[in-house]
């Protein structure tokens, strides 16, 4: 069955997995981008989860603080849409994640759980307005600007995500600032827009090995399109970090670990994230293996060998996870058997 033959439901709270639905906006979209497939077809696929993956409770001052905070002032956090693993820890610190350009991505990649759908143009043009505010009543030290895919935008989003960033550092100057971003399809000139914001850190997910990147991104994503990303926004501004993140579990060997490690150290890639893949619905890429807390902790030796400035390492690791200490090279605190 082809996309446009998946009924349309009219609330998106009515539709299912796979199902398609209209936006508040007017425009159709795909719940959990994508619809049921072969995937969910595969009994091969690992089910459960291993002890190291038992997710902590969410405690603390600084977290019931941020939770009450965005709660009365209906802030939208990924933190919370995404049922982040560590989001007490992050919170407790200081620091969150916030989703630019809606929730509706115009890719459809095999990993993620994002709606899909095309937009066409849609921008809420109070957007950089409200982040400021948000970051200045959540008291984040540092905050990390993530968006979809917005290919239907002629630049990507990226002069949005300029001028989000902008808006920060004039309510907040203090407030560190990453922008994890798309690919903006490889258009360097996007790339410049938003590293010349005046970000902290700039970041783009490679996601998975070479090998793996098409049957786990959508096609218009690509391994060489996102280091070229990364090799460029370095040239262009050496004083900004550059940031990306590895899922494992997928299938990829450790050779292809410690290969993609080199092609990212190659383009001074400064900060690397590993975490473990989970399976956000049966329609998506199966797990093909739990990567152990050990495992981790050496692959991290692996990165901290070849130059990384940091490389946080860990089964609930996400690509923002502790963002604020990752600078300060200490694998964010995490211990073996917590994190890790």
């Amino acid at each position: 069955m082809g996309i446009k033959d998946i009924p349309v439901v009219a609330e998106a709270a009515a539709a299912r997995s796979g199902e398609k639905y209209v936006t508040p906006q007017g425009f159709t979209a795909i719940r959990d981008g994508v619809r049921p497939g072969r995937e969910s077809a595969d009994r091969s696929a690992l089910t459960g989860k291993p002890r190291w993956l038992r997710v902590p409770a969410a405690v603390g001052p600084g977290y019931e603080f941020v939770r009450r905070t965005v709660h009365e002032h209906r802030l939208a956090t990924v933190c919370e849409e995404a049922r982040c693993p560590n989001i007490g820890e992050c919170w407790n610190a200081g620091t969150a994640t916030i989703m630019l350009m809606g929730a509706v991505c115009t890719r459809a990649c095999r990993f993620c759980s994002v709606d899909t759908g095309n937009p066409r143009g849609w921008l809420d043009p109070e957007e950089p307005g409200h982040v400021a505010d948000s970051v200045e009543l959540m008291r984040l030290k540092y905050v990390v600007l993530t968006s979809v895919n917005r290919d239907d935008l002629p630049d990507g989003g990226a002069a949005h995500y300029a001028a989000c960033i902008r808006a920060i550092k004039r309510r907040t100057p203090a407030t560190a600032v990453e922008a994890l971003t798309p690919d903006f399809q490889g258009v360097l000139a996007d790339v410049e827009t938003v590293v010349d914001s005046g970000l902290d850190v700039f970041a783009q997910n490679v996601e998975t090995v070479r090998r793996l990147t098409h049957p786990v991104r959508d096609p218009r994503a690509g391994y060489d399109q996102t280091l070229a990303v990364l090799a460029h926004a370095k040239r262009h501004r050496p004083g900004v970090l550059t940031k990306t993140s590895l899922m494992l579990g997928l299938g990829e060997t450790e050779d292809e670990i410690r290969t993609t490690m080199d092609e990212l150290r190659a383009i001074d890639v400064d900060i690397l994230t590993l975490g473990q893949y989970l399976r956000p619905t049966v329609n998506h890429h199966p797990v093909a293996r739990f990567v152990a807390p050990e495992e981790f902790e050496r692959y991290r030796g692996w990165g901290l060998e070849r130059g990384l400035r940091e490389c946080v390492s860990g089964p609930l690791v996400r690509s923002s996870y502790r963002a604020e200490q990752a600078l300060a090279g200490n694998n964010v605190g995490l211990q073996r058997g917590l994190r890790g």
